[in-house]
């Protein structure tokens, strides 16, 4: 008999402003995040009644953010242990970047001790399993270009994601 070291997962969907979302979750934390727009939502099933209760405040943050809310889901407990190490700790120093705000994926690259390496940044970033809770679109290119934003809906939506901050901010 094998024994998997991978802990057990559920993923669910859930409503939001913008549409269906989909989270997953295992034991230690949250998984991944999809997005609106992303074709396999609708094959999730709905977020079940008995969820932890971090979940639930991670399922609150991402309604209230996508309908135009403040929401800190910076102590959402997140499992990344499937994540490379150099992606994770660029992650870890994305998550903390405030509502409002950007970091080029320079600055971000200098944080995590890596100066130069702003390419690796915007490749862990592309990665990212966590869209939101690591807030990865807050992470814009040199001289203010956005980058690129591997969610669907593209630029599109990271453009989207920084005019709801925006708006959530002037209140």
């Amino acid at each position: 008999m094998s024994v998997s070291s991978k802990p057990p997962r559920a993923e669910a969907r859930f409503d939001t402003a913008l549409g269906a979302c989909g989270i997953a979750w295992s034991v230690g934390g949250v998984v991944g995040v999809r997005l609106p727009g992303d074709p396999g939502i609708p094959a999730l099933p709905p977020l079940p009644g008995d969820r932890p209760a971090w979940l639930a405040v991670a399922v609150d943050g991402i309604q209230g953010l996508l309908a135009g809310q403040p929401a800190d889901l910076s102590r959402v407990p997140l499992d990344l242990g499937h994540v490379p190490p150099f992606s994770r700790r660029v992650l870890s120093a994305a998550r903390f970047i405030p509502a409002g705000r950007t970091e080029t994926y320079g600055s971000l690259a200098a944080m995590v001790g890596r100066p130069g390496a702003a390419r690796a940044v915007g490749q862990a970033m592309a990665r990212n399993p966590v869209p939101l809770l690591v807030p990865c679109h807050r992470v814009i290119g040199a001289w203010g270009c956005l980058g690129g934003f591997s969610g669907a809906g593209g630029v599109v939506t990271k453009q989207r994601l920084l005019d709801i901050e925006a708006g959530a901010a002037k209140r």
